[in-house]
């Protein structure tokens, strides 16, 4: 095993780092955005503040997605449950004009070679779109 780290590219956002840290502070604001997520691929969603469980098709039990740390208006970091291998991931912000906050995800992940090497492309791939759509959403209306 050995931790690994990706990083996405720095997107920008026209919404407020609070706008932003508010949504993504409380896990059950994933009902505002259910219709973005394939159907075909997430079977169950089950949403508490802090906390969410997510029925993946093909991936066996709920995986989990925990709130460990935060701090106002600038970072987010999340743990990841019932998958296999241990992680977090975090989301950074900052504001640096009105109408433009940089964001970043990063994921920390501890995995064995031959899984790193199966998932490192399509892992990079997947975190530099989240960090796109992140961009796009209209937290501020949310």
């Amino acid at each position: 095993m050995s931790e690994q780290k990706y990083e996405s590219k720095i997107t920008s956002s026209t919404q407020s780092a609070h706008d932003i840290f508010r949504v993504m502070s409380d896990l059950r604001n994933i009902d505002k955005v259910k219709d973005l997520i394939p159907k075909d691929k997430i079977k169950e969603i089950l949403a508490e503040e802090d906390n969410i469980r997510i029925k993946v098709d093909g991936l066996g039990p709920m995986i989990g997605i925990r709130i460990l740390d935060k701090e106002e208006d600038n970072v987010i970091k999340y743990g990841l449950e019932n998958i296999p291998m241990e992680g977090y991931f975090w989301v950074q912000m900052k504001q640096v004009a009105p109408g433009d906050t940089r964001m970043k995800l990063t994921i920390k992940a501890d995995m064995p070679m031959m899984i790193k090497m199966m998932v490192e492309k399509k892992l990079q791939q997947g975190l530099d779109q989240a960090a796109e759509m992140l961009a796009q959403m209209p937290f501020g209306m949310m």
